[in-house]
C-alpha cells in the first residue's frame, strides 16, 4: 500500500485537531456550575449548605489544579503544560487500554493503536496551546512530525477537510472521551502511520497479548509512550522558538 501524500496525511490530521480543539475548551475554559470562580476566595457560605456544597467542591477542583481555577493560576508554564499529561493524559490511557483486559482477543480488533494515537494527539494539541500555539496548522505541523515523523507545510492544507468537520454535529465533540473517540474514528485513514507514534515498551505490548494482565500492561506501556510523546512536542515547539510565551 502506498504511503499517504503529506497532503492527505494533513488533511487527516487537520480534521483531528478540529474535534480536539473544542474538548479542550470546554475543560479549559467553561464553567457552569461556577465552580472556578469560588476557588479565588476562602469565604466557605456558612448560612447557606448548597454554597457550601458548591465551596467544597470548588477545594477539590481547585486540589486538582484544573485549568481556570487558582491553583492553575499559580502553575509556571510548563507545568500547565506537564498537567496534560498526568491528569487527562492518565484518564484518556485508562482508555485506551481496556481492551487490553480481553487480551490476544483484542488485538483481533486493533482498537488500541487508534486509541492510543488519538491520546497522544489530544496531550500534544494541549500543550501547544498552552505555549500559546493555536494556529491550527501549526498543530497539525506538530502532530505529523511528533507522531507521523512528517514534516507538513501550510501548502498541504487545502482547507477542505476543515470544511468538512463544520458539518459534525456539535455534540459529539463536548468530552474528553468523546472526543478521543472520534479522533480515533477519523485515524482509520492513517492506518501506516500508527506505528511511527511513540511506542509502548516491547515487553508492554507482549504482555499485552495476556488476558487480565494485558489492561494493567498496557496502561504503564501506553502511559510512558505519552510522556515521551510529550517531551518529544516539547522539543518540537522549542526548536522552533514557540515556548517562549507567557500566559497568565
Amino acid at each position: 500500500m502506498p504511503q499517504m501524500s503529506d497532503q492527505q496525511l494533513a488533511g487527516v490530521l487537520d480534521n483531528v485537531v478540529g474535534v480536539i480543539n473544542p474538548v479542550l475548551d470546554v475543560l479549559a475554559e467553561r464553567d457552569p456550575l461556577g465552580l472556578k470562580d469560588h476557588t479565588f476566595h476562602d469565604h466557605d457560605h456558612p448560612d447557606s449548605r448548597l454554597q457550601q456544597a458548591q465551596h467544597a467542591a470548588a477545594q477539590l477542583l481547585d486540589a486538582a489544579d484544573w485549568p481556570g481555577t487558582q491553583g492553575w493560576s499559580r502553575r509556571p508554564i510548563h507545568k500547565r503544560a506537564s498537567w496534560w499529561v498526568t491528569r487527562i493524559g492518565a484518564l484518556n490511557t485508562g482508555a485506551v487500554a481496556f481492551p487490553g483486559v480481553f487480551g490476544v482477543w483484542a488485538k483481533r480488533l486493533p482498537i488500541t493503536p487508534y486509541l492510543g494515537f488519538a491520546n497522544q494527539a489530544m496531550v500534544l494539541v494541549a500543550i501547544a496551546r498552552e505555549y500559546g500555539v493555536t494556529d491550527r496548522d501549526r498543530q497539525v505541523a506538530l502532530l505529523a512530525a511528533v507522531l507521523c515523523g512528517r514534516d507538513i507545510t501550510p501548502k498541504d492544507l487545502d482547507g477542505e477537510s476543515a470544511e468538512a468537520l463544520l458539518a459534525e454535529p456539535e455534540e459529539r465533540r463536548k468530552s474528553v472521551l468523546g472526543g478521543i473517540w472520534e479522533a480515533a474514528k477519523l485515524l482509520r485513514a492513517v492506518d501506516d502511520e500508527f506505528q511511527k507514534r511513540p511506542q509502548p515498551f516491547a515487553l508492554f505490548r507482549m504482555l499485552g497479548y495476556i488476558p487480565l494482565i494485558g489492561a494493567p500492561a498496557t496502561y504503564v506501556g501506553e502511559r510512558l509512550a505519552l510522556s515521551h510523546a510529550a517531551k518529544l512536542g516539547e522539543k518540537w515547539l522549542q526548536a522552533r522558538g514557540l515556548t517562549t510565551a507567557t500566559r497568565s
